[in-house]
């Protein structure tokens, strides 16, 4: 079993040309949420234990080894997509989506909340369209880095 306990640097991530691509899919709860066993798509043992506030983006590089890299894929997931009317209707979403601590994405002109009870009751009371649907969650404003 391969254990993951740091992110592979810069240079590593560069050659990659000549090693084989695995991946593992992971919804974005898992990509906050870094400390279990699993398997990759290959069927490889891994145990992910990266260090705390560690967040994976969608196409992250998380390990090379001599012959192979793995690479982190977005699992759709259930999440509820918002229609809004109007730029004033969005920008209002955004707002009580935020306030109430819940992050979002935007998926062309939709905007995309986990699919949560707290999320339903407050599109409702918005009065705004939505319907449950999988897609990739990969909300604004998360795995970004300062070190860049």
């Amino acid at each position: 079993m391969l254990l993951i306990e740091s992110l592979p640097g810069p240079n590593a991530c560069r050659m990659l040309a000549h090693r084989e691509r695995d991946t593992i899919m992971m919804t974005f709860e898992e990509r906050r949420w870094l400390r279990r066993r699993t398997n990759t798509a290959s069927g490889r043992a891994i145990a992910l234990a990266l260090p705390t506030g560690t967040r994976l983006s969608p196409g992250a590089i998380i390990a090379v080894e001599p012959d192979w890299y793995l690479q982190v894929e977005a699992a759709p997931e259930p999440v509820l997509a918002v229609d809004p009317e109007s730029s004033e209707s969005a920008i209002r979403v955004a707002f009580e989506v935020g306030n109430h601590h819940f992050p979002l994405a935007l998926n062309g002109t939709r905007i995309l909340v986990p699919d949560d009870t707290a999320m339903t009751q407050l599109l409702t009371r918005l009065g705004v369209r939505w319907e449950r649907c999988h897609a990739v969650f990969d909300p604004i404003g998360h795995g970004h880095s300062h070190d860049d």
